[in-house]
């Protein structure tokens, strides 16, 4: 059984030190695949880095809206630069939000950041993961004027509605689950499964976040990190090797075999981050 983490941060300073040993347990668990994605211009090279060091690993670069703040007035010139010289990369992270967790931040900057680099993934002809709460209209919209997009776009922790997909997926749209799911209704989430084409669903684990909710807190993976380096409270982070406990949670709610999940999810991913040039194990 072969997985793919569509969408990962090994790169976050919480993890970044461990991320060899957490490519490795999740690779013997049956990870074949990493796209870690980037979130600023701080953390771009650490990407390309990895991507580098790890073959599994599918480097992703991209101006997360949560830190367009502190982007420097050059930063769609090294974002280019970055995929010129790292060709099998795809975009991402990029995105709109109007949660409370980007209520100090601009939307229309927001937009002004994004629009470029959607329209970049478009000419470079690469897949895009794009971050989007609360703001599924604006990003419909933004999305009909520049798309479609045959490349796809990786709607990453999929937070969005059951009755906006079939329009989300007419525009070249994936939809990848992540541990935040379990923190939904279960019914609601059902129908948000549900409503989505085989050939679109993806599996991550946004990790260092997007811990699984789960009844049996033993059942997850990896390890329990000090905040601060020493001080408390101690949190568990999340890690690569969750994304079973995704599948699992995804399959049935499908009332699905959790072994034809992984193989079409795998599948979905493979053909979508061939597109990045990325030389990827076999989906057979």
């Amino acid at each position: 059984m072969k997985l793919f983490d569509a969408h990962c941060h090994l790169q976050d300073p919480r993890i970044i030190n461990e991320a060899g040993q957490l490519i490795s347990e999740a690779v013997a668990s049956g990870v074949y695949a990493f796209a870690v994605n980037g979130t600023s211009e701080k953390d771009w090279d650490l990407v390309k880095e990895m991507g580098e060091e790890y073959p599994s690993v599918i480097p992703c670069f991209g101006l997360h809206p949560w830190f367009i703040v502190n982007r420097t007035p050059c930063w769609f010139d090294t974002l280019k630069n970055f995929f010129e010289t790292t060709p099998t990369a795809a975009v991402g992270e990029i995105g709109l939000d109007k949660s409370p967790n980007a209520g100090e931040i601009d939307f229309s900057d927001q937009v002004v950041v994004f629009r470029p680099q959607l329209e970049l993934a478009k000419e470079l002809k690469k897949p895009v993961a794009v971050h989007c709460l609360d703001a599924f209209d604006d990003l419909i919209e933004i999305m009909k004027s520049v798309g479609p997009f045959p490349s796809g776009v990786i709607l990453h922790s999929y937070a969005g509605s059951a009755e906006i997909v079939p329009q989300l997926a007419e525009l070249g749209s994936y939809f990848s689950f992540s541990g935040w799911l379990t923190y939904t209704s279960k019914e609601k989430a059902k129908e948000i499964v549900k409503a989505v084409p085989s050939d679109r669903i993806l599996l991550e684990t946004d990790c260092p976040d997007g811990l699984p909710k789960v009844g049996d807190p033993s059942s997850l993976q990896g390890h329990v990190f000090l905040k601060d380096g020493n001080s408390a409270p101690k949190e568990t982070i999340n890690v690569p090797e969750n994304i079973h406990i995704v599948l699992d949670y995804v399959a049935n709610l499908l009332e699905m075999e959790k072994e034809e999940l992984a193989k079409l999810s795998y599948r979905n991913a493979v053909r979508l981050f061939s597109y990045a040039g990325s030389k990827l194990p076999s989906d057979r």
